[in-house]
């Protein structure tokens, strides 16, 4: 594997590559990689001739307050398990490679109606940090297709709505979320828990899945399994900052005529926020 920091150094890398007619896949990532990365890391292979990954900790999508000083940076672990994986590329651009005018006057990529609620409405900002730094790396790296994970659903939903809107010439796949054996979904961020709370953790896909049941059953309406997850998870220990039954597509609250339903979810344990979901 070849680790590049400079645009022009991956530029001349992916080019040497697509002159040879491989096809190229991308997985964007904030390092501090788990098995799910590594997942993604092996779907982008079944996809392609040769897999770029990038690590960048993009300060844009943290708000005020939130943990982008403390966030896990583990470069030398990531690029074992990248090499192990048979990753091709690592891209580790710093900051100033990505916004050498800085923050303020960078231009900005603002994906609408589907940044409005859920994680839009808890982290102001969030989704425009996310939808221009995936701009910029898919215009850095050129990939044919890119791979993200479902965990972080309404965010593969603003890169969906971000390049079909955009035309741009990038297949987007969804990777189903990878879990634990006791079911809490993989992220980087459930190492802040503590043992005890990594012991609760797991109530909120329960809950989820409870609630995907009681859905299916029609034994309740829609904020009747919202109101009852809510003190599930409440009494258990969380605090829940939204449970939310939407359409599957527009993310918006789901009617009597929705075809496809999702549960979002995004709830504090301690100081840690942790985000799932589940589909009917």
């Amino acid at each position: 594997m070849q680790t590049v920091k400079t645009v022009q150094k991956l530029r001349e890398k992916i080019h040497h590559e697509k002159s040879q007619g491989k096809r190229i896949a991308f997985v964007p990532t904030m390092g501090n990689l788990h098995d799910g990365h590594i997942a993604l890391v092996h779907k982008a292979k079944s996809l392609s001739d040769f897999v770029v990954t990038s690590i960048f900790v993009n300060p844009m999508q943290f708000g005020q307050n939130e943990d982008l000083d403390s966030y896990p940076r583990t470069l030398d672990a990531d690029s074992d398990k990248l090499i192990a994986a048979g990753n091709n590329l690592l891209f580790t651009p710093t900051p100033e490679v990505i916004y050498p005018q800085g923050l303020e006057r960078q231009t900005q990529v603002i994906v609408p109606f589907v940044t409005e609620l859920h994680c839009g409405a808890s982290r102001p900002g969030h989704f425009t940090g996310v939808s221009t730094v995936v701009n910029m790396l898919f215009n850095m790296v050129q990939p044919h297709v890119a791979v993200f994970g479902e965990k972080d659903y309404q965010q593969l939903a603003v890169i969906r709505k971000m390049v079909k809107d955009l035309q741009m010439p990038v297949e987007i796949c969804g990777l189903p979320t990878q879990r634990a054996n006791d079911g809490l979904a993989l992220s980087s961020r459930n190492g802040y828990l503590s043992s005890q709370e990594r012991k609760i953790a797991p109530t909120l896909y329960q809950t989820l899945q409870q609630s995907l049941q009681q859905l299916k059953n029609q034994t309740h309406t829609p904020e009747t399994v919202a109101q009852e997850a809510i003190s599930t998870l409440e009494a258990a220990g969380f605090s829940v900052d939204y449970f939310n039954i939407v359409d599957s597509e527009t993310l918006q609250p789901a009617t009597v005529s929705t075809k496809k339903t999702t549960i979002l979810a995004a709830a504090f344990l301690g100081k840690t926020r942790l985000i799932d979901n589940i589909s009917l």
